[in-house]
């Protein structure tokens, strides 16, 4: 199997993780500057950054305390390189310890709001004039750095933080104590804006238009006179990965729909009439439910499941192919977040196998055109919109590759399908009717693998229950859970017990992420 790699600009900031919840939160916040970022292991050498060649780095925040035994390092070599360094929190501290400062246990921690103090008569790069002399700041530490860096000096304190900031302006090393990369950090942004734009003196090109010119760019000289074959799924991402390939290649592009029988209800006659509607892309449409109820009978195992499914979405495409001559190439939606979710670097764990990254089998006889690859799903309907997409595509509701089968808990047969098409249709149709449809990220129905008692009509019942899952989110990487109105949800209830036959009770799933994931497996 052969991948093609998304293009990246020339200037790219690398966001070391150190194992922090918002490493990629930092990542959005530097791209929302038009700058591009990636996510790369604190493992990665001095080696490895130099032949990548980053405009600089931000290193990110991390549960661990510099001074314990083990805690995660950095190769000491990177800062030999003269790139432009911002350190937060774990990371601040991390500078501090391996250039000369010092971390201590505190007298207590600060995590919350919290009250950051410019120190008076010293001048600072990155908390400049703009920026109120105080300011609140999200903390999120035990340990403090006491002494900066040598050759940096200290530029802000808080109550428990004496060394809140520090700045060497020589070496181009910068440290903050807070999170600057949330929205409860006053002048967050601001600060950022400071280091990236001006300090690192990194150009914000980073557009739409730029994206795409550069995607399509990438896809002609990878797939140069060939052909190429689009699986589309109904959602998004395959519609404007679809978009961009057929602008770069036009009709050396066929696009495959195939009918997995676990789709959304009505899903393939909205999905077929919408694409060749808006497209006016070759689309063939493959009915093949019969293949993949066949391999999943008494599978159980989420994994197991996601790779029986890639694998035989693999399997209907390279016949297919067979129609199409010399197509070599398959476009696929992936996202950045699928690549990070999928577990596909040396020390990144695995959340779950996306069918597009973790759950391809090894003998794919295709070469992977996946211009989306570097983009977030915010970012993802912003590419479709330029490229003018209808928004019935745009902003339709994320759907996983997988389809129902990651949305039924336990084994996946016709008639489990048939009831979670029904429940899901009443869910989708009252946050429609509710106008709520452009305000929540996704919704939808799941049906977990369990049988509770009821009674309807004077008579026990012994049936499935339903859970509505409904979250707000920006990149998918988290997520919250949507704050429904509790009439929405009576209705919802009421609709489905009374509509839906093997159906007797309706939760609400009020699970954020993490801990959880958005979908159920």
């Amino acid at each position: 199997m052969a991948d093609g790699t998304a293009s990246a600009p020339e200037q790219v900031v690398l966001v070391v993780d150190f194992g922090a919840q918002y490493a990629q939160l930092i990542a959005r916040r530097v791209r929302e500057l038009n700058v591009y970022s990636e996510i790369v292991s604190h493992t990665i050498t001095a080696q490895e950054i130099a032949e990548r060649k980053p405009s600089a780095l931000i290193l990110s925040g991390g549960p661990a305390s510099v001074r314990v035994e083990g805690a995660p390092q950095l190769d000491p070599a990177i800062y030999d390189l003269g790139i432009p360094t911002f350190g937060i929190c774990y990371g601040a501290q991390l500078l501090a310890q391996q250039l000369g400062g010092e971390v201590s246990r505190y007298d207590q921690g600060e995590y919350g709001r919290t009250t950051l103090r410019r120190t008076d008569g010293v001048e600072s790069v990155l908390l400049h004039d703009g920026i109120d002399a105080e300011h609140t700041v999200w903390m999120s530490h035990f340990d403090a750095i006491t002494e900066p860096p040598t050759g940096a000096t200290a530029v802000a304190s808080t109550a428990n933080a004496p060394v809140a900031a520090f700045e060497d302006v020589v070496r181009r090393i910068y440290g903050v104590q807070h999170h600057p990369e949330v929205v409860h950090s006053e002048f967050g942004q601001a600060v950022l804006e400071q280091f990236l734009w001006r300090e690192a003196a990194i150009e914000p090109t980073w557009t739409m238009g730029s994206i795409i010119d550069s995607s399509i760019e990438a896809i002609r000289a990878q797939v140069g006179d060939g052909r190429a074959i689009c699986g589309l799924s109904g959602g998004v991402d395959s519609a404007v990965a679809a978009a961009l390939v057929h602008r770069a290649i036009g009709d050396r592009l066929t696009c495959v729909y195939v009918d997995t029988g676990l789709m959304r209800l009505n899903e393939s006659d909205q999905v077929v009439e919408t694409f060749e509607k808006h497209q006016g892309i070759e689309l063939i449409h493959v009915d093949a439910a019969a293949r993949f109820f066949e391999p999943l009978a008494g599978v159980t195992e989420p994994e197991a499941k996601r790779k029986i499914i890639g694998e035989t979405f693999i399997r209907v495409f390279e016949e297919a192919k067979a129609g199409l001559g010399d197509a070599a190439f398959l476009v696929q939606g992936t996202l950045y977040s699928d690549v990070v979710e999928s577990g596909t670097g040396d020390t990144t764990a695995t959340i779950k196998s996306h069918h597009n990254v973790g759950g391809l089998p090894d003998d794919v006889d295709f070469e992977l055109v996946e211009p989306l690859r570097n983009l977030f799903k915010d970012e993802v309907r912003r590419v479709g919109s330029e490229l003018g997409l209808p928004d019935e595509i745009v902003w339709r509701q994320p759907f996983p590759g997988p389809g129902l089968g990651v949305r039924i808990i336990g084994s996946v047969t016709p008639e489990k399908v048939a009831i979670l098409q029904h429940a899901d249709a009443v869910v989708r149709d009252e946050i429609n009717k509710a106008g709520l449809e452009r305000e929540i990220f996704q919704s939808f129905a799941v049906l977990a693998d369990i049988r509770t008692v009821g009674v309807m009509g004077d008579e026990r019942t012994y049936a499935h229950p339903i859970i509505i899952r409904a979250v707000n989110s920006d990149d998918v990487m988290t997520a919250d859970w949507s704050r429904l109105p509790y009439d929405l949800l009576e209705t919802m209830s009421n609709r489905i017990i009374n509509e839906v036959d093997g159906v007797n009770r309706v939760a609400y799933d009020i699970t954020s992420k993490p801990p959880g994931t958005i979908e159920w497996e």
